[in-house]
């Protein structure tokens, strides 16, 4: 039972494969673009989740526990899917679009987070593993908080959000606010506050809820393992999730097919598999988030510090995660 991160001395791994990948299969830079349906499908998932809150505004709390349990955590995981998908500007080509439905996406998940995933995100995607810039590892002293035991992680899953929120304040790179990310805890506060005003204190719990179990102690919380998390022998650090759930989830459990191309929306990203088989067969995947959070819990061998960490930045130039994803695919990405 470790208990210290595992170091990397080799850069991380999407950058080769993706040049690997695009010399045996140049039709897969076809598959960059955008997709304004994901705007259409953002608004439907926002009025679904405003009805629900609406009709538990004065039923029991046991109603508004179950609804977010069973409906209000897909409906708001796949918002983040939406928001993951505005920060890449997978939606629109223009930034300013993205950013909008980016904040509009935002209004059921209760908490502020849409312009700040983005800059985190995108960091993550040029330095993964590096401690200082990547918010995707958990700080030192949430890995020690947590340790070994079925107690620390349950608590750990039940209070991710608030985890989350505070791992920004290790990167020290990255200012914590901007123009934008005030006005997204201002729209998001006058939500809020509107909610609670005009439906009551259980249509806004609901929304609470649901955000704490889209990302927390539920089948859906294992994607936060899924991904990155050491759960395989071997050095392999990215892993994708290949189960049913990903038609619910927007095919976000093919994370190693989006860290090595990150330009393609989600509809796609189950083509690039299908293009390019020998890449990612060959690698450990899931295929149950429900028995990998079990896993999670009772493997006293998988912690926090199941993570790879890498001092070295993978040759990434410190402005590259800013630039248009497209131009890094086609420009950056291309093979030698």
């Amino acid at each position: 039972m470790a208990d210290a991160f595992v170091h990397s001395t080799s850069p991380e791994p999407h950058r080769a494969r993706t040049q690997a990948i695009l010399r045996r299969h140049p039709e897969i830079r076809t598959l960059i673009g955008t997709n304004a349906g994901t705007f259409w499908w953002t608004a439907g998932i926002v009025a679904l989740q405003l009805a629900i809150a609406f009709a538990v505004r004065d039923r029991s709390w046991w109603i508004v526990l179950g609804a977010a349990y069973l409906v209000g955590a897909f409906a708001n995981h796949a918002l983040f899917v939406m928001i993951h998908e505005c920060a890449h500007r997978l939606v629109f080509r223009r930034q300013l679009p993205n950013l909008v439905t980016g904040l509009f996406a935002n209004l059921p998940l209760f908490f502020p987070s849409a312009i700040a995933f983005r800059k985190y995100h995108l960091k993550h995607h040029a330095f993964q593993g590096v401690y200082g810039l990547d918010a995707d590892l958990p700080s030192l002293w949430e890995a020690r908080l947590v340790g070994h035991s079925v107690f620390g992680k349950v608590l750990w899953l039940l209070f991710y959000p608030f985890f989350q929120m505070l791992r920004p304040l290790r990167l020290r790179e990255v200012p914590l606010l901007d123009r934008w990310s005030v006005t997204n805890i201002v729209v998001q506060l006058a939500f809020d506050v509107a909610v609670a005003v005009l439906w009551g204190p259980k249509a806004l719990v609901y929304f609470g809820l649901s955000l704490a179990f889209s990302i927390g102690l539920h089948p859906l919380g294992a994607r936060w393992i899924q991904r990155h998390y050491l759960t395989a022998d071997g050095e392999q650090e990215t892993f994708s999730y290949y189960g049913p759930l990903n038609r619910l989830a927007f095919n976000v459990g093919y994370h190693n097919e989006h860290h090595d191309f990150p330009s393609v929306p989600w509809n796609r990203l189950p083509r690039i598999h299908a293009i390019a088989p020998e890449a990612y067969e060959s690698l450990s995947a899931h295929h149950s988030w429900t028995r990998l959070l079990f896993r999670f819990l009772f493997d006293k061998h998988l912690s926090l510090y199941s993570r790879v960490v890498r001092d070295e930045r993978g040759r990434v130039r410190l402005d590259d995660e800013v630039k248009p994803d497209v131009e890094l695919a086609a420009a950056e990405r291309a093979p030698a």
